[in-house]
């Protein structure tokens, strides 16, 4: 089986949940929904463009501590609480990906855990060894 490496970003939930934030297993790395929460704090509260920044650099942060980067996201996926404020996460995304270009759902849902929670991300990435 394939070496398996796990990065944790230290939060409670993770422990509390039974989960990673990213996860390497061969050259592929997996990062878990992510939001903006920084120090116990939701981040760019109604804010779609802020929170998916945050969001996007605390997936940069979890790739580079798994040997990867932006560049090595093949897939993306977007959960918004408001659809009307889409245009801020698309905005957001294209900035980091505009020239990466990964296959990319935005998903509009109900609620997050936190109701100043706009944008939970997810991630995958294939890295060249």
């Amino acid at each position: 089986m394939a070496e398996r490496k796990q990065f944790s970003s230290g939060t409670k939930w993770e422990e509390l949940a039974g989960y990673s934030r990213a996860i390497r297993v061969g050259n592929t790395i997996h990062v878990a929904g992510t939001t903006s929460t920084v120090n116990g704090k939701i981040e760019g509260v109604d804010d779609s463009y802020q929170q998916t920044v945050i969001i996007i650099e605390k997936i940069k942060e979890a790739l580079e501590n798994l040997g990867g980067s932006l560049a090595d996201i093949v897939r993306t996926r977007i959960y918004i609480t408001d659809i009307s404020k889409w245009e801020g996460a698309a905005k957001a995304h294209g900035e980091y990906f505009g020239d990466i270009r990964p296959a990319q759902s935005l998903i509009g849902i109900n609620a997050l855990v936190n109701p100043d929670m706009l944008i939970e991300m997810e991630a995958e990435a294939i890295v060249d060894d």
